[in-house]
């Protein structure tokens, strides 16, 4: 069966088993270094080692005992939800806006809105921090969820962009035409039928600013400090297992989101 092609042109899966052999590898090396944090956080010893030599719980320990990194934690909390907000509400718009729109204004709007995407990050980050020091609101929430909400915005444009193009935009002419306002017509048609797409940028937005680090590094400081500023710093000066039991837990938060999520898109399609 895998070599024998019903037609002259078709490619069978023999022909295509150096590209699965490709893919295979390409998430063995993007995978394992994930899976081999999980046993690391569950070591005994000071330091990190696989395998460890010792199982226990006494990293989760020092994480969920600890008020710094708990703190951090509520911090990340604290700036990722309102990025996701913001940053779907004013990516959704943008996207809706720059859809199908030709020209060279909207060929520079698009691509103003890609710029935090393109930009090295260590550039944003010097940036946002000068800015930061002339307004006076380094290390504080708000900047931080300006500065997040930056970068997680081409994701959601992006996001939102793929499901427009799917989308048949007669439907909506049809609702303007029978007396529907452009704000009611949306949301009472468009938006329903690209809501995995809208829901797919918020995911992004949110993962986006809770993982971020660089810029985190310029402007949060003190008692808000993200957490992944306190992992970076706790690894720069001691490196100690309570970053792996953390990133443990990261982890399974982000599958335990995405099956959740796929599970959702499978009983919507």
């Amino acid at each position: 069966m895998l070599n024998t092609p019903v037609t002259e042109t078709q490619i069978t899966h023999a022909n295509r088993l150096w590209l699965y052999a490709v893919v295979t590898l390409v998430t063995i090396f993007l995978v394992v270094p994930c899976i081999l944090v999980v046993p690391m956080s569950f070591s005994a010893s000071e330091y990190l080692e696989f395998p460890p030599s010792e199982l226990s719980l006494r990293w989760y320990r020092a994480f969920l005992g600890s008020p710094e990194w708990l703190g951090a934690l509520w911090t990340s909390i604290k700036v990722a939800v309102p990025v996701t907000f913001i940053a779907t509400a004013l990516g959704t718009a943008a996207a809706w806006g720059l859809h199908r729109r030709f020209g060279l204004l909207f060929t520079l709007s698009r691509s103003l809105y890609m710029l935090p995407m393109l930009v090295p990050l260590i550039l944003i980050a010097v940036g946002v921090f000068f800015v930061y020091a002339r307004l006076g609101i380094n290390g504080t929430i708000g900047g931080l969820i300006a500065a997040h909400t930056m970068l997680a915005l081409p994701f959601v444009l992006i996001a939102v962009g793929n499901g427009l193009t799917s989308f048949d935009m007669n439907q909506h002419q049809v609702s303007r035409s029978l007396g529907a306002s452009e704000f009611v017509a949306f949301f009472t048609v468009t938006l329903p039928q690209i809501r995995i797409s809208v829901l797919s940028g918020a995911v992004f937005a949110f993962v986006t600013s809770f993982d971020e680090v660089v810029v985190a590094l310029y402007i949060s400081s003190g008692k808000n400090e993200t957490l992944t500023r306190r992992m970076f710093s706790n690894i720069r000066d001691q490196v100690d297992p309570t970053v792996a039991a953390i990133s443990s837990l990261l982890v399974s938060v982000v599958i335990i989101g995405m099956v959740l999520f796929l599970l959702l898109r499978k009983e919507e399609a």
